[in-house]
Order: structure tokens, then sequence, then C-alpha cells
């Protein structure tokens, strides 16, 4: 394999990993926005001023969760390999930072503080970066996702998958000072199905990892016995 061969590669499996990171994320983020969406009165004085805009907060809690689908659904067409693929995840990546600032924004001037949507929309105007930066045409020559073979991304996409089992099972900690309200940490919440979610997302990139394995075993194997014979 070329030095621009897997420098290609290697950019590729970052722009995937990133993008599958923030779709897990934007989604969690939209989930968690329900606490100050759907009872505002409930956890202290601060998410209280939010009540008399509670309509918008509702929004933000689904325009996050469908913006977490649609980030999740452009990770997998990047491994595919779509043709559309980079345009898909651009739209979504360009929604993220916009509908985020708005957020921030909204929450800074009714309750003085943006945190955690603040983490959300950081790490969507990070993969935003990359992403634009693929396009210089140097560069894109060789990361072109729609040329690259389903097989190449599969161990971004088992990347990406660890890592969201990894965030989805661990998010109650690494959130919970900013969800943190008289002694009660907020973001410890929907155990079961965290666990659920974050134990098969972990099987599955282990499975995408394992099945690579057997296929590149297979493949050295028969061409042994070509050798051979």
């Amino acid at each position: 394999m070329s030095t621009n061969s897997f420098f290609a590669r290697f950019l590729r499996f970052i722009g995937i990993v990133l993008m599958g990171l923030t779709g897990g994320f934007t989604l969690l983020g939209g989930i968690g926005t329900s606490c100050a969406a759907f009872n505002p009165i409930g956890f202290g004085d601060s998410m209280a001023l939010l009540a008399p805009f509670q309509w918008l907060y509702i929004l933000f809690v689904l325009v996050g969760v469908v913006l977490g689908i649609m980030g999740i659904r452009a990770t997998i067409m990047l491994v595919r390999g779509s043709d559309k693929s980079y345009r898909y995840a651009l739209i979504v990546l360009i929604a993220g930072v916009v509908i985020g600032f708005i957020h921030i924004f909204a929450s800074r001037a009714l309750r003085g503080k943006s945190m955690p949507v603040d983490a959300v929309v950081y790490t969507t105007l990070l993969t935003l970066v990359i992403f634009l930066l693929f396009k210089v045409p140097t560069i894109w020559q060789g990361v072109d996702f729609a040329k690259a073979k389903t097989s190449q991304n599969k161990p971004a996409g088992g990347a990406a998958a660890i890592l969201l089992g990894i965030m989805t099972l661990t998010i109650q900690f690494t959130m919970g000072t900013t969800h943190t309200w008289g002694g009660i940490n907020y973001a410890d919440a929907f155990n079961a199905s965290m666990t659920v979610i974050g134990i098969g997302l972990l099987l599955l990139g282990v499975g995408i990892f394992v099945s690579m394995a057997k296929a590149w075993e297979k493949g050295y194997r028969l061409e042994l016995k070509n050798r051979a014979a």
C-alpha cells in the first residue's frame, strides 16, 4: 500500500468515526434536552426560567433527535461509500451547527448558561471543519468516500460503533457535572435502555472486526492455496 493510499484511508477513518460520534452525541443531547423541555420547573430555579419558552425547547428535542438519527444514517452511508454520502453528511453537520448555536444563544439569554449543549455543538463544528478540509482538491482525490470500497471503511464503522457504545454506557458520568442539581445527577437516567443500547453497539463493533478478521484469514488461505497450485 502506498503512503498516499494509507493517508487517504486514515483520513476516511477519522471522518467516519467523527461523523458517528457526532451523530450519537447529537442524539443523546436531543434526548437529554427533554428534561428541560417537558418539565422545566422540576429542575431548580435555573431551568424554571425556560418555562415560558417550553415550546422552543420541545422543538430543540425533536430537531436534536432527528439530526442525531440523520447523523448515524450519514455514518452508515459513508461506510458503504454511497454516492451522496459526503453531501448528506455535510447537510447534517451544517444544520447541527446552525441549530446548535441558536440553542446556545437561547439558553444563555434565558438562564445565563448553555452547557451541556455546548459540547455537542463544538463537536459538530469540529467534524464540519474536518469535512470541509476534505474537499481541498489534493486531499479529496484520495478521500472521496464514494470511490472507497465498503471493506476499506469497515474498520472505521467498527471503531465508531465501539466508541458510541462506550459513550452511551458512560454518558451519565461524563455529563454528570452539567446535569446535577440539588445533589442529584439527572444524567443518570434511562439506565436499562442505555445499557442495552451501549452493549449492543459494543457487540456490533466487535462483530465487525471479527468478521473482517475471518474474511482476511480466508483470503490469505486462498492465496496460499493458489500459490501452492
